[in-house]
């Protein structure tokens, strides 16, 4: 299967139509090419609502229907994409979210379980979801939630054979700095290696007036050997052919407990190509 992986500009993320329309050349150059699964970075819609002066105002209510109206110009009959939002719910919470739009639905959410900022407005998601398209069976963890490792080892005793991470490492000038990304690539190297699973980082990558980001977005195989890495600094599409087949060992499959919180819902979300 083929998958690919947008490192979007990070001047975009603050505009939602900007950010639409630039995925959706993505997803026709991805149909021309037979890519069947794109993956886009962490809150590329909208931006990051903790980088926001008014968080609700780029937040998207997914159980009334909204997101799919937001990403009906992504619709595609051979192309899935994961991509970053804010996600509002009825009480009004907020989640650094990730969406599997798929044939023109949302065909699954996942809430990020480890919001990286201190005082973030985000909520902490719940739930560990499996997710598969075609012959892929595959798991979404976001950004910092790549920095621990018992997500993926949970996914990969559940069949993962794929994991996609949209990311966004957007810091102040003062913070940023060029290490980030290669740490990043550690994390997803050291992730391949110990679960025996493909390890897809969709980032952002430019600058603006307060933020910097110079992208880790790549694609690492299963043996934990980086096939492409994106270009610093600027916008970039990373593509692979992965494996969908099921490997001889996976070491996480030892794990039979969901790895967070006390008793969260396991979702699976089966949806034929």
């Amino acid at each position: 299967m083929k998958v690919a992986a947008y490192q979007a500009p990070l001047s975009a993320c603050g505009s939602m139509v900007e950010a639409l329309a630039l995925i959706r050349d993505q997803v026709e150059w991805c149909e021309s090419a037979g890519v069947e699964i794109l993956c886009c970075p962490e809150g590329v819609l909208g931006g990051l609502a903790d980088h926001a002066t008014q968080p609700t105002a780029i937040a998207i209510d997914v159980e009334d229907g909204r997101l799919n109206m937001v990403l009906a110009p992504l619709a595609s009959d051979t192309v899935t994409t994961i991509l970053g939002f804010t996600e509002i719910d009825r009480p009004g919470r907020l989640y650094n979210s990730a969406a599997v739009f798929h044939k023109g639905s949302v065909a699954g959410v996942y809430r990020k379980l480890h919001p990286a900022i201190n005082r973030s407005v985000y909520e902490a998601g719940r739930e560990v979801p499996i997710f598969q398209v075609g012959e892929l069976t595959f798991g979404v963890v976001i950004c910092n939630d790549s920095n621990y490792p018992e997500l993926a080892r949970f996914m990969a005793a559940q069949g993962a054979m794929a994991l996609f991470v949209p990311t966004n490492n957007a810091l102040p000038l003062t913070r940023a700095h060029w290490d980030l990304a290669s740490e990043a690539r550690n994390v997803d190297i050291a992730t391949a290696v110990e679960n025996s699973m493909w390890v897809i980082r969709a980032d952002v990558a430019g600058r603006t007036p307060d933020l910097l980001s110079y992208g880790s977005s790549g694609i690492v195989n299963a043996d934990g050997m980086v096939l492409w890495s994106g270009h610093r600094l600027r916008a970039d599409l990373v593509v692979a052919d992965i494996e969908t087949a099921p490997r001889e060992r996976h070491r996480g499959e030892r794990l039979e407990r969901q790895p967070v919180m006390d008793d969260p819902m396991i979702l699976g979300a089966i949806f034929p190509s």
